[in-house]
């Protein structure tokens, strides 16, 4: 029997764009006491809270789980970095702080495939929870809620050539990307405020860990959860002194994430039965979805060397723009660092017939030779990039176990490029991305491209470069699928099938990617699970 002060009505295992949110909502009524673990530490790292800061803790192993896949048939056998946030905050403390929510019919579409209350109509009014837009409240957006959503601080002369290009090329202008409609370009919010990264564990939690009811433990990372038949009862976790136990007296929520979500489960006994039984596992619940349908955009880059100094690369190349950058933020909280770079983007069709935006075109002030596990390495001058986002990809993959080892980094296979559509639409998306770069707004500062190259010119070259150069986007998503089949891992109140007591609330509960960046959806995922989770409890 547990020690009262090891039991809580709820438990979180893990801390990041969903964790905090549940921890807070669930707390706030003060009936629940809720435990939220935390593998790695607290956001003290100042570079989370520079928005430019990114560029520091993509490869920051304190703060970044640093997974890479396994090597890619499709893409010269290369590995793709993972990074996923280790932190309070979790992804949403290390990530590109782009607020998109995806496309409508994204939510429709999993409606249409048995999951109730998720249509468009349903999920909107937790998007307009969650947010305190800067643009103030209407229709599609709100005001007064806990994640910040602000404007880019400043009308970058680069940013508004960018935005001028793209309308040249005959993409029309969108104000507002999370609005009536999708499709267009225009500048991108963030989700930040007063110029500093505006991560869950900011937005959310700082509130909540004054409440009584709220335990955080941070540097815990949970290796199982316990049961009793078939109900899940509690949750093992390794802290720095050894293992702990921690029991639940309703329910055991898992927000690890794509990756850290099925991790657990599998871990847990709750898998393929196969695969657990291989590496040693026994069976608690035989459920073959667990790890399977990983879903991830897939893109690549367009560079290009401009004559004036209007990009983002002197930061890395040049230590008097570095310590100037660094002084116009510290004293005035301004310059560079205080946005995060990609201000323009555009969301396309690859084919005119299709009926919603497929590419996502993310425009940025820099230009990189690298974006690996070893760094975001700039050319040594002055560029931007186009690249190309593929949104709706075909490409289906897993998360498995390496071993029993709970601390061992997860198989991660994505199977990219495999279908010939998804090939289509990166050579689309090149062309795209270059047609913007011919008009008149860019070639005026345009020197040379310098990826893939003038030389790179038909399709079969084209493909051949994205496969050589093309990466995961690191939105992935889809590894506990919501459903009612047999592959499905929860049902639409994000219950795990066959067991009592049980939820995965993250984004690995989404069953098709959404067209656009993955951070927003999942925040909202936790604010709509939190009212169903209170709702179960009183009637329950």
């Amino acid at each position: 029997m547990a020690a009262e002060a090891d039991t809580y009505d709820y438990i979180v295992t893990g801390a990041g764009s969903a964790g905090c949110v549940l921890a807070a909502r669930l707390t706030e009524s003060g009936r629940f006491r809720v435990l939220l673990l935390e593998a790695g530490g607290a956001d003290s790292n100042p570079w989370i809270h520079i928005p430019m800061g990114y560029a520091k803790t993509f490869v920051d192993p304190k703060v970044n789980w640093k997974f890479e896949s396994e090597p890619e048939a499709e893409l010269n056998h290369r590995r793709m970095y993972q990074p996923r946030g280790k932190v309070l905050g979790g992804t949403s403390s290390i990530n590109g702080m782009i607020y998109m929510r995806g496309n409508a019919a994204d939510y429709d579409q999993w409606r249409q495939l048995g999951n109730e209350g998720w249509d468009y109509d349903s999920v909107l009014p937790y998007f307009r929870k969650a947010e305190d837009n800067e643009r103030g409240a209407d229709a599609y957006h709100g005001a007064g809620g806990p994640l910040r959503v602000s404007n880019q601080p400043y009308e970058w002369e680069i940013a508004k050539a960018l935005l001028e290009a793209c309308q040249q090329a005959g993409i029309p202008f969108n104000p507002d990307f999370n609005g009536a409609r999708q499709e267009g370009c225009g500048y991108y919010q963030t989700t930040t405020k007063d110029k500093r990264r505006w991560s869950t564990a900011a937005a959310y939690l700082r509130t909540a860990r004054k409440r009584p009811n709220l335990t955080v433990r941070t540097n815990a990372h949970a290796t199982r959860v316990l049961f009793q038949g078939s109900r899940a009862t509690g949750v093992q976790f390794r802290t720095r002194k050894g293992s702990a136990v921690a029991y639940a007296g309703r329910e055991v929520i898992v927000s690890g994430g794509v990756y850290g979500s099925p991790q657990l489960l599998q871990l847990s006994g709750i898998g393929p039965p196969a695969h657990l039984t291989d590496i040693g596992i026994d069976v608690v619940h035989d459920a073959p979805g667990v790890g399977s349908n990983l879903q991830d955009h897939f893109n690549t880059f367009c560079t290009y060397r401009i004559s004036k100094n209007l990009s983002l690369n002197a930061l890395h190349y040049s230590l008097p723009h570095r310590l100037a950058a660094a002084a116009q933020y510290g004293l005035f909280r301004s310059g560079p660092m205080s946005g995060n770079g990609m201000y323009v983007g555009a969301l396309v069709r690859s084919d005119k017939r299709l009926d919603r935006p497929d590419l996502q075109l993310n425009i940025s002030a820099w230009s990189t030779v690298d974006r690996t596990a070893k760094g975001v390495i700039s050319h040594p001058f002055p560029g931007i990039s186009i690249s190309p986002v593929h949104l709706a990809p075909e490409a289906r993959g897993t998360v498995r176990l390496r071993n029993a080892d709970p601390l061992a980094a997860p198989e991660i296979r994505f199977n990219f490029l495999r279908s010939e559509n998804d090939m289509r639409v990166m050579i689309a998306g090149v062309r795209i991305a270059r047609s913007i770069a011919r008009q008149h707004a860019l070639q005026k500062l345009i020197v040379a491209e310098t990826a893939p190259g003038v030389a790179t010119r038909t399709d079969e070259e084209i493909a051949a470069d994205v496969r050589r150069r093309g990466v995961s986007n690191l939105h992935p998503v889809g590894t506990c699928g919501m459903g009612r089949g047999a592959m499905a891992v929860v049902d639409p109140r994000l219950r795990v099938h066959g067991l009592a007591g049980l939820r995965v609330v993250d984004a690995s509960i989404m069953p098709v990617i959404v067209a656009g960046n993955t951070n927003a959806p999942a925040i909202m995922i936790a604010e709509k699970a939190a009212d169903m989770i209170q709702e179960d409890a009183r009637l329950g």
